[in-house]
């Protein structure tokens, strides 16, 4: 599989990011904190990983829930999938959510997030009156398979 390059600067003291398994899409992410974080019911929190990415361009970084916490600790990310656009350079940072009733603690090195790459394209908007017809008009939210 094709690979492109990407620089990193790594402020943490957890290993790089990487792929869990050979036909894995995403590269865990691990929380960088000083101290544990504990969610309560509903509570968000913005935690820092300790990385920055230099992306080519045309090129993102998405950031995505791990299904793993999801379904176990009801623990997921807002904003998602979060994009890292080619000329960020800050820290990247990851917005925790804590959907379950019980509170849950985030510590130090915890895998929090994965992060996938996509290469993308730049769209040229052009103005007009009217769009094409289609099977589907403007039916959404639902609408699919509903008479």
């Amino acid at each position: 599989m094709p690979t492109i390059p990407v620089n990193i600067v790594n402020k943490s003291t957890n290993p790089l990011p990487a792929y869990a398994t050979a036909g894995a899409a995403g590269m865990d992410i691990r929380a960088n904190l000083e101290q544990p974080v504990t969610l309560q019911s509903l509570e968000r929190y913005l935690v820092p990983t300790g990385l920055f990415i230099e992306l080519p361009e045309g090129y993102e970084a998405q950031i995505r829930p791990r299904s793993g916490l999801a379904v176990k600790q009801g623990i997921t990310c807002l904003n998602t999938p979060g994009t890292i656009d080619s000329d960020y350079r800050g820290e990247i940072k990851v917005i925790l959510i804590n959907l379950g009733k019980e509170e849950q603690v985030i510590n130090h090195g915890d895998r929090i997030a994965q992060m996938v790459f996509s290469k993308t394209e730049d769209a040229a908007l052009i103005p007009v009156e009217q769009l094409g017809e289609s099977i589907r008009g403007a039916g959404g939210f639902g609408h699919t398979g509903k008479s």
